[in-house]
C-alpha cells in the first residue's frame, strides 16, 4: 500500500472527463494519485449554477472548496471526479430550458458519473461526496441500492426537507413578505405552481424555477438516510449560516450508523469563519484560503478505514 509520505512526493494526474448525456455531453475533471488509488470519489456540488470546482459566478463565490477538497484527498491516495452539473460551466449545452429541469435529472447524472468514476479508476465502486444541495443529490442517488457506489459523504447538507430550511431561512424577512412566501412554499410542497410569487422573491420563486422546487420540496433527507444501509459520513461546521447542526443531527438520528462530524469554526464553504456575518461569507470570495483544519483528514479517513 502506498503510504501518505510517499503519496505527497508524486505529482497528482488531472484530466478532462465526459459523460455522455442528451442532448449534449456532460463534463468533469478527474483528479488521481501519480501513484496507487486507494479509493475514487465524486463530489456533487451545491444548489444553482455551481461549478466543479465551487464557484459560482452568480451569487460572487470563488470559495474554489470542490478544488481544495480534491487536491487533499488526492495527497492521500484518494482520486476524484469534480463536475459541472447539467445546465451549468462547461455542461451549459446539456442543461434543459429552466422549466423542463427537475431534480431527479441531478440524481441519475449522479449515478452515471458515478459508474464513471469507478471505471475510470479502475475501482469496484465510487464514494459520492455531495456539498449541500449536492448532500441531497447523493442521498437520492443511492435509493435504488447501487453496487457501484461504495457509501455517502454528506458536507452542509440538509437534514430536513426543503421547505422547513426554507421557512427557516425567510424569518428574516419582514411582514407580510415572509407570510406570502411561507404560504407560496406550502403551495409548492402541495405540487402546485403560483402564478404571482411576489415580486422581491421573484429570483427563488420565478414561475419557470417551480417545477423544479416542486421536485426538490418532496424529497425528506432524514427519510432517505434512514432507508440507506451503506457507509454514510456527515460533515456539519459550526458557523455555517445555511445549514445548522440541526440538520446533521436530524440525518444521525434517522440513521444512527452515521459518523456525525461536527467541526468548530467551520462555515458552508467549510473554512474557518467566525459566526460574524461579514466575516463569514468574506470566505466565500477567497479561493486561496484553504479548507479548514480537519476537514480533509476526516473525509480521507472516513473513504479509506
Amino acid at each position: 500500500m502506498l503510504t501518505l509520505a510517499a503519496a505527497l512526493l508524486l505529482s497528482p494526474v488531472s484530466t478532462p472527463v465526459q459523460l455522455a448525456s442528451t442532448p449534449a455531453p456532460l463534463h468533469g475533471t478527474l483528479l488521481t494519485p501519480e501513484g496507487q488509488t486507494q479509493a475514487v470519489a465524486l463530489i456533487l456540488p451545491g444548489s444553482g449554477p455551481t461549478d466543479r470546482d465551487g464557484n459560482s459566478a452568480q451569487f460572487a463565490i470563488r470559495a474554489a472548496s470542490y478544488r481544495l477538497l480534491a487536491e487533499g484527498l488526492v495527497e492521500r491516495g484518494i482520486a476524484t471526479i469534480r463536475i459541472d452539473k447539467r445546465g451549468v460551466g462547461e455542461s451549459a449545452a446539456a442543461g434543459p430550458a429552466e422549466a423542463e429541469l427537475r431534480f431527479s435529472a441531478y440524481v441519475a447524472d449522479a449515478r452515471a458519473w458515478a459508474d464513471e468514476a469507478a471505471t475510470k479508476a479502475g475501482q469496484p465502486c465510487a464514494w459520492l461526496i455531495g456539498h449541500s444541495e449536492g448532500a441531497l443529490i447523493a442521498l437520492a442517488a443511492v435509493a435504488a441500492d447501487d453496487d457501484r457506489i461504495c457509501g455517502l459523504v454528506l458536507l452542509s447538507g440538509a437534514g430536513r426537507p426543503a421547505g422547513a430550511v426554507l421557512r427557516e431561512q425567510m424569518t428574516a424577512l419582514p411582514e407580510p413578505l415572509n407570510s406570502r412566501a411561507s404560504e407560496v412554499v406550502s403551495e409548492l410542497e402541495a405540487g402546485r405552481t403560483v402564478a404571482d410569487p411576489p415580486v422581491e422573491l421573484a429570483a427563488l420563486f420565478r414561475p419557470s424555477v417551480q417545477p423544479y422546487l416542486i421536485s426538490w420540496l418532496a424529497l425528506d433527507p432524514a427519510r432517505l438516510a434512514a432507508a440507506y444501509d451503506g457507509p454514510i459520513f456527515i460533515g456539519q461546521g459550526a458557523t455555517d449560516l445555511q445549514v445548522t447542526l440541526t440538520d446533521a443531527e436530524a440525518i444521525k438520528a434517522a440513521q444512527p450508523r452515521a459518523q456525525l462530524v461536527i467541526w468548530d469554526g467551520v462555515n458552508h464553504v467549510l473554512k474557518t469563519a467566525p459566526a460574524e456575518r461579514a466575516a463569514n461569507v468574506a470566505t466565500y470570495l477567497d479561493p486561496a484560503l484553504p479548507l479548514a483544519p480537519g476537514v480533509i483528514e476526516a473525509v480521507a479517513a472516513f473513504i479509506l478505514k
